[in-house]
């Protein structure tokens, strides 16, 4: 790195102690996608890329674009960012992250007083979160990129109970464009997408190893409104024989599903299957054996094949399970996302600006924006943080020091693509 070039951590250290003091609900952090909490999120970033003398806009679906204008405007633009919204009651780094780090590269090139070939935009991506608050994936880079579907506009709020296309509204914000099909990011106009993005899980950690270069996000097929219908009868007066019990169903469904991955890991499959729920319904309660459960089924893989063997599984072992148990398993409506390889040439490249920073090549374990970067035709790639403690949960940490290094290698590569 050039002597007198670095990149901006104090900047990004003090908005993260913004973020955490304005989203801390008690417990962990709660930043609502498309609601209060990823509003102020994004007034707070967009005051310090103004400071920082950046152009911001948002556009129609609310993703804000931080630009660092270059010599020739007419280039396609580098994009660096992520999403500023959380799970409720999560943790300060995920997704602020990315943001923060696009910002710490962008000011480390002002103070150095190199203006870019080509436009770098810090982009703070709306909702990527909005699994936990709306039941699909990537809804604001799908809709900048136009590909998000017209008809997910009327998917409503698990919380609030209103449609996507009114929060869009209450925020200030276009859903016409997307039912348009309009866009204002493409494969013409973006030439990489590259996200930092805290890792989420052990490895890092477990390793010693402060950054991750991400290889591929999973793909998912999913079932968030599973049901098992028995039958509801007294606890004392009903023998085993007589039940069509649907906790023990779903309990045997679980138990066999997760025998099933084992085996297929074994064969070779990496994956990850998590029920995310499993529960009876609000009117079991003592003496009663439960008429009803529900559940929510999540399965992954970089590998789409790893992930149908595994439904394939499940669809023959459901049957079996119903006639053993008297009960009918409601699988609810599927979703799922496209697995996404990461660009070779931006890892190669990425691997080269590491330099005196430690790496390991991995496979993401959750969805990122960049997935649908990538399904888009634009070369993307990522960046993992070291972390403790997991994520989606208010103990997520993250040490400086491996922001910083992750800052450096991103600054690094920045510098090699732009300068």
């Amino acid at each position: 790195m050039r002597p007198n070039l670095a990149p901006d951590t104090g900047l990004a250290a003090r908005l993260f102690d913004d973020l955490r003091a304005r989203s801390f609900d008690g417990v962990g952090i709660t930043r609502e996608a498309y609601g209060p909490g990823e509003r102020m999120a994004h007034a707070l970033v967009r005051e310090a890329a103004e400071a920082l003398g950046l152009d911001c806009t948002a556009d129609p679906v609310g993703n804000l674009h931080m630009v660092l204008s270059g010599s020739d405007p007419a280039a396609p633009r580098i994009v660096l960012g992520s999403h500023l919204d959380s799970v409720p009651q999560g943790g300060n780094f995920d997704g602020a992250v990315g943001v923060l780090a696009g910002l710490a590269a962008v000011a480390g090139l002002k103070a150095a007083g190199i203006v870019p070939r080509c436009d770098v935009a810090v982009m703070a991506i709306r909702a990527e979160e909005a699994g936990a608050w709306f039941p699909t994936s990537y809804p604001g880079s799908r809709g900048a990129l136009g590909r998000l579907p017209a008809g997910e506009l009327a998917i409503r709020n698990m919380v609030t109970g209103r449609t996507l296309a009114e929060h869009m509204v209450e925020e200030g914000f276009d859903p016409g464009f997307v039912a348009r099909g309009e866009r204002v990011l493409s494969a013409e106009n973006v030439a990489a997408f590259v996200e930092v993005h805290i890792e989420q899980g052990p490895v890092l950690d477990a390793e010693a190893i402060p950054v991750g270069i991400v290889t591929g996000i999973p793909g998912s097929r999913r079932h968030r409104a599973g049901r098992v219908h028995g039958q509801w009868n007294h606890s004392g007066g009903t023998p085993r024989r007589y039940r069509a019990d649907a906790a023990i169903a779903l309990a045997e469904f679980a138990v066999a599903l997760d025998d099933a991955w084992g085996r297929l890991e074994a064969e070779g499959h990496k994956m990850v299957c998590t029920f995310c729920t499993l529960a009876t319904s609000a009117e079991a309660g003592f003496t009663k054996i439960a008429g009803e459960a529900g559940f929510m089924l999540d399965i992954r893989s970089v590998d789409p094949r790893s992930v149908d063997a595994l439904f394939e599984d499940m669809h023959r072992l459901v049957p079996l399970i119903e006639s053993r148990r008297g009960v009918r398993f409601d699988m609810g409506p599927e979703t799922g996302s496209i697995a996404a390889p990461m660009d070779a040439g931006l890892r190669a490249g990425l691997r080269a600006a590491a330099q005196d920073v430690p790496v390991l090549e991995m496979a993401s374990g959750g969805g990122h924006d960049a997935a649908a970067f990538a399904a888009a035709g634009i070369p993307a790639a990522m960046l993992f943080v070291r972390n403790q403690n997991g994520s989606h949960n208010p103990a997520e940490a993250m040490r400086m020091e491996d922001f910083d290094a992750a800052c450096r290698v991103l600054t690094r590569w920045l510098v090699e693509r732009v300068a």
